[in-house]
């Protein structure tokens, strides 16, 4: 393990975050209130953390030149895997001071959830009246939406070259999805494009909601957590609020869009759009959508919650809300029927496309599994039948497949430790259904839950125990289970 490398990124990530303060600190300034010197506190605080990394890194000098050429350290997988994990938990720690500092929160295990179901765009809050919190840090909680939901990682990249450090192994590492696909040859260029994307959906859908009647600040606000497939809102009752059919179907539109694989969005802007429209991950995520909110609608017409033309609207809103693992809400679904509230929450399980800001298992991999059981089947039948599992066209390899069955069983396994754990620290405070619902939503990155955690509750009276595991399970799933749980792992710090 290269400490004094893994310590030099690890300085950059800091200083990145805190640079981000001057923005909420220009929302300060423009609102005369006083949370301008909380943040300005807090980047103080990011820029001591980032210099005492930075000096950690010198403390023996890393070769930059070899043979009279530049060349770069390269990060190997221990490096990349200690950089992904442990820069989630800086970004974390440092973001989570604004909070603390302008007494939104009071204490410290309050401002880091907050920070981490930000960063990891879960959405889960602990702020009970967002009415009594300022526009500035507001707008900061929304933006470690939008930081955390290409990835941290993959923003400093672009810079990464600067360092002398290269990139393809910390891109393989945090980039969502079992098999992340290269765009360019250069990994920088990747992340540049995949961010001019990401402005480009953040953009459009500002304007788009500005045009339904939000101002700048709330249209940004959202955008923001529908982008990144977040779900902070600046209103308590989320996107209910507006009680606007535009809005909710122009947030709808964006959320299914978020939760596609930006490769997709890549080709489609590219001109490769016929290569997009024929993905079978993207197919199959288009038809659980349908489906589900057309089921959705159906139950919650004929069993008289909704019209026809609502029941459709708020189903198709909360279908990709919970399936996009978003977490805006348009209506009380803990009023729907029970069928219903399962039904979404099972969504959020499934989760968005690899390679998109969306939590879950990802759809690719459930495509794997159906058709790995469906050639068991298959074997069963026929012994003597020799079969392949392909997707797009291509065979999935021996070492894929075991790759996708292992991190189904470790989610699994994750799952049930997490729910035992929270049980058993929640006390009699809380109960199963709301314990497991709480996991699911913060493993799978999606917020609210069901009962007690779902709206308009939060979780601000969870135990400080329980707060600490739901922060493990959001990081958890947000690196895709590998990143977080190999920290743990003594091999993994050798030399």
């Amino acid at each position: 393990m290269k400490f004094r490398l893994v310590a030099r990124v690890l300085s950059l990530i800091s200083l990145v975050i805190s640079l981000c303060f001057t923005l909420p600190i220009a929302w300060s300034w423009l609102d005369e209130s006083g949370d301008f010197w909380a943040f300005g506190a807090s980047l103080s605080c990011g820029m001591t953390i980032s210099a005492a990394l930075y000096g950690l890194s010198y403390l023996g000098r890393l070769p930059l030149l070899t043979e009279g050429e530049a060349a770069y350290e390269e990060l190997g997988i221990r490096e990349a895997l200690a950089v992904v994990g442990l820069s989630w938990v800086i970004a974390t720690t440092v973001g989570a001071l604004p909070f603390l500092f302008s007494g939104a929160l009071t204490s410290y295990t309050d401002a880091f959830f907050e920070a981490m179901s930000g960063f990891t765009t879960t959405g889960s809050t602990v702020i009970e009246d967002l009415n009594l919190v300022s526009r500035a840090v507001l707008f900061w909680r929304s933006m470690t939406h939008w930081l955390g939901g290409m990835g941290i990682i993959v923003l400093s990249l672009a810079v990464l070259p600067f360092l002398g450090v290269g990139g393809m192994e910390l891109y393989k590492a945090e980039v969502p999805g079992p098999t992340p696909e290269k765009l360019t040859p250069r990994v920088q260029q990747t992340a540049l494009f995949l961010w001019e994307v990401y402005v480009l959906l953040t953009g459009l859908e500002t304007i788009l909601l500005m045009l339904g009647g939000m101002d700048l600040f709330d249209a940004l606000n959202h955008a923001f957590g529908t982008v990144a497939t977040g779900g902070f809102s600046t209103r308590n009752e989320s996107v209910a609020y507006y009680q606007s059919p535009y809005i909710e179907w122009v947030i709808t539109f964006f959320m299914f869009a978020a939760g596609v694989n930006f490769s997709l969005h890549f080709l489609f802007l590219t001109g490769g759009w016929r290569r997009a429209w024929r993905d079978e991950e993207f197919l199959l995520y288009a038809k659980f959508f349908l489906g589900s909110a057309g089921l959705v609608a159906a139950v919650l017409w004929l069993e008289g919650t909704f019209s026809a033309g609502r029941s459709m609207r708020a189903a198709a809103f909360q279908v990709a809300s919970f399936m996009t693992t978003t977490g805006f809400v348009s209506e009380n679904y803990i009023l729907w029927p029970r069928f219903v509230q399962f039904l979404i929450l099972l969504l959020a399980f499934a989760g968005g496309c690899a390679g998109s800001t969306g939590g879950g298992l990802k759809v690719v991999r459930l495509l794997v599994l159906g058709r790995c059981i469906g050639r068991e089947v298959l074997s069963t039948l026929h012994p003597r039948a020799v079969t392949q599992t392909r997707v797009n066209g291509k065979v999935v390899s021996p070492k894929a497949l075991n790759a996708v069955l292992a991190f189904f069983t470790l989610y699994v396994m994750i799952f049930v430790t997490s729910t035992l754990a929270v049980i058993a620290m929640g006390g009699n405070k809380l109960n199963t259904p709301t314990a497991i619902s709480g996991v699911v939503a913060s493993l799978s990155n999606l917020g609210p839950g069901l009962g007690s955690l779902g709206v308009p509750e939060t979780y601000a009276w969870l135990p400080p125990a329980v707060k600490w595991i739901f922060c493990f399970c959001m990081l958890a799933g947000r690196l895709e289970l590998y990143s977080v749980i190999l920290l743990f792992f003594p091999a993994t710090w050798r030399r």
